[in-house]
């Protein structure tokens, strides 16, 4: 963390405080999950740009440990660790530290230990009503501690991937698009390649490698990749597990059995992913944009209004709120809305939270089956400064 002064630490101090207060009294309980963590759950599923942020290492007894680079990870595993059931309905809150490593070197809104405050609510079977439930928590928590000209950006990872049924995609490609989509600086360019050859270079994979992998046949697939590996002298290092390569190693050899990425699909794609402005105009633009598609998305886009009327009806103004079809998370387990408040007075790569839903989560974290979840984290430190800011 950068040295703070001890102004800036009762500032912050004072500012946990009040967030947690209004978290609390919206009926969150608080909790405090241990900053040390088990590696595998988190290098499962927050993407490869967050695994390789994360500072992992191994204790005296060989267990692979981190510190945890969000807190929503480790909230997942107190929810699992209190009830048998983990779709228990829960609420909770959370302030505290989080680690991550920042490739272009620390700042004041970008330090490698930063504070999030944060809540999640897991089992809420009226989904719609717990995103904007969630979205109208934090915006008032921050608005609570002083800060007034915050907007809000929608995006909709569901929504994506009803156009890809409406383009009529193959379940691989949908596989390969969903995966890219969280990617957004290099999406476009990946939907060109796959439109070009569905062929993957794979430069050093011999071809009998590639032929050994099947999904229908995992362990014999596993086991002829650490053969291949123990025959090479290649060490596992890093992240990568041996299940992690042989999935990758399977991807290569199914994207050489497709054919290239349909025409048609590729414009509506990008059309679609064009798609950003006023949230109140978005669903009609989108609306006509598959109008006449092989498949609709009805279903989704009725979902996008519903979420847009709670979010004014729990005080959210919509004239603050875009949205953007090329948003998403680069955090792997986000699955339906996502979103982020941003404040004029920092740049847009620094917003002041984040969050969305991620159902698949728990199940990563050790349940049987998906339990609906939706969450947001507020970045302290950037709070504190844009409120400052603003007050000046």
């Amino acid at each position: 963390m950068t040295v703070e002064t001890t102004r800036n630490l009762e500032a912050l101090a004072a500012q946990a405080q009040t967030l947690m207060s209004v978290f609390t009294k919206a009926g969150y309980e608080a909790v405090a999950p241990s900053i040390i963590q088990p590696a595998d759950v988190f290098l499962d599923v927050i993407g490869e740009s967050l695994r390789a942020r994360t500072y992992v290492f191994t204790d005296q007894d060989g267990a692979e440990l981190c510190l945890r680079p969000d807190i929503t990870v480790p909230t997942c595993r107190l929810h699992l660790e209190r009830h048998a059931d983990p779709a228990t309905t829960a609420r909770y809150c959370y302030n505290g530290p989080a680690f991550r490593f920042q490739p272009q070197g620390a700042t004041a809104s970008h330090p490698r230990e930063f504070r999030q405050a944060g809540i999640e609510r897991f089992g809420d079977k009226s989904r719609e009503a717990a995103e904007a439930e969630t979205v109208a928590v934090v915006v008032k928590a921050i608005e609570k501690v002083g800060l007034k000209d915050w907007t809000l950006k929608l995006g909709d990872l569901g929504l994506f991937s009803s156009v890809l049924d409406a383009a009529d995609v193959s379940p691989n490609w949908k596989k390969r698009l969903d995966d890219a989509f969280l990617k957004p600086l290099s999406f476009r360019n990946a939907l060109k390649d796959f439109a070009s050859a569905a062929r993957v270079a794979s430069p050093g994979v011999p071809e009998e490698l590639l032929s050994a992998v099947r999904r229908d046949e995992w362990e014999k697939s596993e086991a002829a990749v650490a053969v291949y590996l123990e025959e090479n002298a290649i060490e596992l290092l890093g992240t990568r597990s041996l299940a992690d390569i042989t999935e990758h190693l399977m991807v290569i050899a199914e994207d050489r059995q497709e054919k290239p990425l349909d025409a048609s699909a590729i414009e509506l794609i990008e059309r679609y992913v064009g798609v950003t402005g006023p949230a109140t105009t978005a669903g009609e633009k989108i609306a006509a944009l598959l109008k006449g598609a092989k498949n609709g998305a009805g279903a989704a886009l009725e979902t996008y209004d519903r979420r847009l009327a709670l979010l004014a009806n729990a005080g959210i103004d919509l004239n603050r709120v875009t949205f953007s079809a090329e948003f998403g998370r680069t955090l792997a387990y986000y699955s339906g809305l996502v979103f982020e408040v941003n404040s004029a007075s920092l740049e847009e790569k620094s917003p002041i939270a984040n969050g969305g839903r991620y159902d698949g989560l728990m199940r990563a974290a050790g349940a049987q089956v998906e339990i609906p979840a939706v969450g947001a984290a507020i970045h302290s430190e950037r709070l504190l400064a844009a409120t400052v800011k603003g007050a000046q």
